[in-house]
């Protein structure tokens, strides 16, 4: 063999880490508090889509709207998940991967922390004139003397022969850890209101009522572990609806407030009470809450089929388009219409006003002068019997809509409809009366557990990152030889120093009493 492969036998060989190292690796590096901060970070930053983009959970209808003004962009979030950001995939694994990082960080903590707890101070250094805080008096102060005038001020304290050794501040520690609890204690919490609890929400026209029932719901989201017995068996009714807006000025047509005034009844056979729903004071019935999301207009219609026969009367809920004035976009389906079903496409005006141009736009959100623009009325099969779903608030797939015959479009429907005024279609199909004005609430009725023990751990983290940051971790040695004392002091929180230095000075002035320090 050569001298060359002679070296190269001697060389080491590096070996992998193998799957177990690599475990090893993995769990180290998530459970470091490094990747702690991160997932912390990110879990934070993966909430603000659930802020800014309107969630199906919570507003329907604006997501909806999206969808009608921007279909392309709709679907995009969509496939991120963006419109139900809090029960995306994406956000629970970030969820799944705190909570476990939390745990690894918090069981070996505990244990060092149990440590320094059974851990007494450590004897006293040799020349204590090298610590940062250092003085000295003459007297007669005794070890004995020493550790129970330390004792007073609350120090855990140690003494041996001609030394005394004390140590405070443990509630600093307890405080960083009983944070990594609470926030622990804050998941745990978000879990056990997403498997045990629900939520759902729904649109009530005035006049109209609510029973808590899963057919009831528009859209509803139950836990894994809640059935139709969960729920809570109350019911209400929606009787009036009042919003007020300011008149004038810069801010004119503002809105200032808005409540619902509900009959409610908690359980099957008990009294009707009144209550007056607002935003931010939900209705709360044994831990079930209803929040009021939202508002608009519903007019009511009554559509005359050719056979003047009364296809269809009610109040038809209406999409907002423009959120200032209230404008709003409505669809009225008519699928017993003979001799051919009818359907409509209109627009809301709550305070209509004629443009010097020509058209009609709303100039206030209050139903000052309300009036229905008639965009188009269509005769044919709407296929609404297709089985296939189909939106409220569109009158019928692209695929259908061009099979339906136009009966009225734009500017041949003439003048905006009154209250009380009609459009008669052409051909004796029928005809469409605007005769009256309702209004309609979004709710979103929710059951979370977990809402309670979440706010207790979020108070509980509060308090302890607070004595995390304002508790100093402290010791004190007093050395006693010939009649004199020498007291050495050392913090143990980085850039603490200045602070403590006059809490020393006051624990040298206890222990030396009426004597000169120097």
């Amino acid at each position: 063999m050569t001298v060359s492969e002679l070296e190269q036998e001697r060389e080491p060989r590096q070996q992998g880490l193998g799957p177990a190292g690599w475990l090893r690796w993995g769990w180290r590096t998530l459970t470091s508090m490094k990747t702690a901060l991160i997932l912390l970070f990110l879990f934070a930053l993966a909430s603000i889509p659930g802020s800014l983009l309107p969630q199906r959970g919570v507003e329907p209808d604006k997501v909806a709207l999206i969808y009608q003004n921007e279909p392309g962009l709709a679907e995009w979030y969509d496939r991120f998940q963006l419109f139900d950001v809090f029960s995306s995939t994406w956000f629970a694994a970030i969820y799944l991967l705190l909570f476990t990082s939390l745990i690894g960080c918090i069981i070996p903590r505990t244990a060092t922390y149990l440590r320094e707890l059974r851990r007494k101070p450590p004897a006293a250094p040799r020349n204590l004139s090298r610590l940062p805080h250092h003085a000295a008096f003459d007297g007669d102060l005794t070890v004995e003397e020493a550790a129970r005038r330390l004792r007073k001020l609350r120090f855990r304290v140690r003494a041996g022969d001609g030394w005394v050794a004390a140590e405070k501040g443990y509630l600093r520690e307890t405080g960083n850890l009983l944070f990594h609890i609470a926030l622990l204690g804050l998941l745990v919490a978000v879990g056990i209101g997403s498997v045990y609890g629900y939520r759902g929400n729904v649109l009530v026209v005035e006049g109209d009522g609510f029973a808590n029932t899963v057919a009831a719901y528009d859209r509803y989201l139950p836990g894994p572990q809640v059935n139709a017995e969960s729920l809570e068996p109350f019911s209400f009714e929606l009787s009036d609806f009042q919003a007020t807006y300011q008149v004038g000025g810069d801010n004119s047509g503002q809105e200032l407030d808005y409540s619902a005034h509900l009959k409610v009844t908690d359980a099957p056979g008990a009294p009707v009470r009144d209550y007056e729903l607002k935003v931010n004071e939900p209705l709360q019935i044994n831990g079930t809450q209803t929040y009021l999301i939202g508002h608009g207009y519903a007019p009511i219609f009554r559509v005359t089929d050719g056979k003047g026969q009364v296809a269809f009367e009610g109040p038809v809920p209406c999409l907002i388009e423009d959120k200032p004035t209230l404008t709003s976009g409505c669809v009225v389906k008519v699928p017993d219409a003979q001799p051919s079903q009818l359907g409509f496409l209109l627009r809301f005006l709550p305070t209509s006003q004629p443009l010097q141009g020509g058209g009609h736009v709303s100039s206030f959100p209050g139903a000052v002068v309300p009036e229905v623009q008639v965009l188009g009325a269509f005769s044919g099969d709407l296929g609404l019997r297709s089985g296939r779903p189909q939106s409220v608030y569109e009158l019928a797939p692209p695929e259908i809509m061009d099979k339906l015959h136009p009966l009225v479009m734009g500017e041949a429907a003439g003048a905006p409809l009154a209250v009380g005024k009609s459009l008669e279609l052409p051909g004796g199909a029928g005809k469409l009366e605007f005769t009256g004005v309702k209004e309609w609430i979004t709710l979103q009725i929710a059951y979370d557990p977990g809402r309670l023990p979440a706010l207790l751990s979020a108070a509980t983290a509060t308090i302890a990152i607070v004595f995390s940051l304002i508790i100093r971790r402290r010791r004190v040695w007093v050395r006693v030889k010939d009649g004199t004392a020498e007291v050495g002091g050392l913090t143990r929180t980085e850039g603490s120093a200045a602070g403590f230095a006059e809490e020393f000075d006051d624990i040298v002035k206890q222990l030396a009493g009426d004597k000169d320090v120097r």
